[in-house]
């Protein structure tokens, strides 16, 4: 009887899991106005919501990344630790699910998760709660945000202001030199639908980049 109870409670745990949607706002630190995506997901790995914010965003998971949660390195040992064998390894994202990082009671939490350690791209990704998975939705979604990613390479985020310069004014001294190098760029412009194609699509074969 006691095996039968046990068998009950964990099917209906998953079960619960399974129309449990989680919510978190993004936000590129630094940039003004900001640059910002709101997105629903269902419990994952860290490692794959680092997919997700990638193809939210627009970045093209070009460079290594990392979360910083309470204090706590998580990353793939296997990228970040190369070559840095004295270095203290992360805990492993491929293994440390999102139900197991954020408030089980639901109440907003925050964390940093930055890409490009030359650019250095910082994101506070904000839990926003639990959700209902609504009933014919597919996840991942996202809901809405605003502003275009930054170009890879442009040098973070003071490299960026000055690229949203040159760009908007075809009088700088730069304008013609950044526009040969990214084409044309419209910093206000984002697209929620396209961003979640770009989710559902996800990353194939990307560990298998070299990486800078």
């Amino acid at each position: 009887m006691p095996q039968r109870k046990t068998a009950k409670l964990k099917e209906t745990s998953t079960k619960i899991a399974r129309a449990t949607v989680y919510q978190f706002k993004i936000t590129l630190k630094g940039t003004e106005p900001p640059i910002w995506r709101r997105i629903q997901v269902k419990d994952c790995t860290l490692d794959k919501l680092h997919e997700h914010i990638q193809t939210a965003m627009g970045w093209t998971n070009s460079h290594l990344h990392q979360f910083m949660i309470g204090g706590i390195l998580y990353g793939d040992p296997e990228l970040l630790c190369e070559g840095w064998e004295d270095e203290t390894p992360p805990v492993n994202s491929r293994r440390t699910k999102v139900s197991k990082i954020v408030p089980k009671d639901g109440s907003r939490f925050a964390f940093n998760y930055e890409y490009d350690f030359g650019d250095s791209w910082e994101h506070e990704i904000l839990f926003e709660g639990f959700l209902p998975a609504e009933k014919g939705t597919r996840y991942p979604l996202c809901v809405e945000g605003e502003r275009a990613c930054p170009p890879e390479d442009v040098g973070g985020v003071w490299g960026y202001q000055e690229y949203v310069e040159a760009m908007a004014d075809p009088d700088h001294k730069r304008h013609e030199e950044l526009m040969e190098w990214s084409g044309p760029y419209d910093a206000e412009q984002f697209d929620a639908q396209a961003a979640t194609k770009e989710m559902r699509k996800g990353l194939p074969d990307w560990r298998n980049m070299e990486w800078i």
